[in-house]
């Protein structure tokens, strides 16, 4: 018998807070462990940038699942 293992990509949704109190999400896929969320704020703002996400000021960033 043999017995395949899939590597089912990582993917982990953010809430991005805003100061209006607006709550937009994000899926980053591939995203590593929970000592790696520090870098999800300058990929929120350059969702942002890109229009991915809304305009304003982001004034957090949380891990949803």
């Amino acid at each position: 018998m043999y017995h395949f293992r899939t590597n089912h990509p990582k993917s982990v949704m953010f809430a991005v807070s805003y100061d209006d109190g607006r709550t937009a999400y994000m899926v980053i896929e591939n995203h590593g462990s929970p000592s790696e969320d520090y870098l999800v704020g300058a990929t929120a703002r350059e969702q942002q940038r890109l229009g991915q996400l809304p305009d304003g000021t982001i004034t957090g960033v949380k891990r949803v699942r």
